[in-house]
């Protein structure tokens, strides 16, 4: 283990192995990293432990500078693991460089099969025995690290001590058909609330996707097309997302000698908010994190995009109305368009058509469950459906919710020690 400092905190990189496949204990071994922060005043205290599971799938966890947003607070009371599920971060990364080490595409889908929560809980559970010394913890999700968190109630509930989720209640047994259908409409909100507060941007935007389906230019080797400028509409399930997109817009068009043109700024920007090469795995995976059963999620949100017209871009541009954004949705072209997916078209391919997938939540044990639950659900939250969030909420024994509109997705991150006192309120009964 190495130890080290930032201002208020010491830090210690650890390092646990533990098995590829859960089932099969003895096979083949992976490498998962966590980040284990306590407050510099507390270093040698015996403290509780919290686990955060970061959002995604695919991200590894939030890299901190010292004390800022909700760390500060947890770090009051609990020694804090900041997990990299595997597969993220430092937790042996799999990557348009690193899968071809397991072979082709159909070895890469059956690596990446063992990639879900069901395999980040048992992490999860080889880690925790050698930290707490077999108590249970503190667990933190974010997201889909939320979604991580119910399975964990579902799977393994005497690992834990206490759960609190930001914006990451998932249904429990809806297929990924049913997610898309109700997201589409969410994100065409999300485009009007937009439009609204910035009404410049209709025509700016119906401007970059008439000149990205004309020239269709590339920036380090990534196709910027009408569709991948649409998909930063991502941008708009955060609090600051309106206001980020605005600005990426504003500056779109340079006049140069010979014509106007997109601005290399904005193209480097549309680029680098496209781009999966630092979280492949929510491209690889997206879908796959609804999987259950014998059906396949087959590219749900490009079939399901299907009954919802109005975001083809083609069909804006022929008339006069707005082109719409759309986001927390994966295509096959995006596995055309980014160098960095574009090696794994054929393993995501196999994973769409995949029908073997494990159940992931026992709807009777959460309903007799006996650990303390609390949720903050966002009112209108665009990448996870408030309604399939509270049909979880109420089926799961004991758990409070915050159902709040001070916040959008990000709100653990926006609104910091804020969101992580009011859930832990909530948890102990104390509000």
């Amino acid at each position: 283990m190495t130890s080290y400092r930032q201002p208020g905190v010491v830090l210690t990189d650890r390092r646990f192995t533990v098995p590829l496949d859960h089932s099969d204990p003895g096979g083949e071994q992976i490498e998962v990293y966590g980040r284990e922060a306590v407050a510099a005043s507390r270093a040698g205290e015996e403290l509780p432990w919290l686990v955060y599971l970061e959002g995604g799938p695919g991200f590894g966890a939030r890299r901190f500078v010292g004390t800022e947003a909700w760390l500060g607070r947890a770090l009051r009371e609990f020694r804090v693991l900041l997990l990299d599920q595997r597969g993220t971060g430092l937790s042996t990364p799999a990557n348009r460089q690193t899968l071809p080490l397991r072979g082709g595409p159909r070895e890469q889908a059956d690596y990446l099969a063992h990639f879900r929560s069901d395999s980040i809980v048992r992490d999860c559970e080889l880690i925790r025995p050698r930290l707490t010394g077999g108590a249970p913890w503190t667990v933190l999700g974010q997201s889909f690290g939320g979604f991580c968190a119910v399975r964990y109630l579902s799977a393994a509930p005497e690992g834990l001590k206490e759960v609190l989720i930001t914006g990451g209640l998932p249904s429990l047994d809806a297929h990924a058909d049913d997610v898309y259908r109700a997201a589409y409409p969410r994100i065409e909100r999300k485009v009007a609330a937009h439009y609204a507060r910035y009404p410049q941007d209709v025509e700016r935007a119906r401007a970059i996707a008439a000149h990205l389906a004309e020239h269709r230019p590339e920036s380090a080797g990534h196709r910027l097309t009408p569709e991948g400028f649409q998909s930063l509409g991502i941008l708009l399930g955060t609090g600051s997302g309106s206001h980020q997109l605005h600005y990426l817009l504003e500056n779109a068009f340079v006049r140069t000698p010979g014509a106007t043109e997109l601005s290399d700024t904005f193209q480097e920007a549309m680029r680098t908010a496209a781009s999966f090469a630092g979280h492949p795995l929510y491209a690889l995976l997206h879908e796959a994190i609804y999987g259950q059963g014998e059906r396949a999620t087959n590219w749900a949100a490009e079939r399901v995009r299907g009954e919802f017209p109005q975001f083809d871009a083609a069909t804006a541009l022929k008339g006069d109305g707005p082109v719409l954004f759309t986001g927390e949705t994966i295509h096959p072209w995006h596995f055309d368009v980014d160098p960095a997916l574009r090696p794994l078209r054929e393993t995501a391919e196999l994973l769409a058509r995949r029908t073997d997938w494990p159940v992931l939540y026992d709807a009777e044990r959460l309903a007799a469950n006996e650990v303390p639950v609390a949720a903050a659900v966002y009112h209108d939250d665009m990448y996870v459906d408030t309604a399939d969030s509270l049909r979880t909420a109420a089926a799961i024994r004991g758990l409070r919710t915050w159902v709040t509109d001070e916040y959008e997705h990000d709100g653990v991150r926006a609104g910091g020690p804020r969101v992580l006192d009011r859930l832990l309120s909530l948890v102990r009964d104390e509000a």
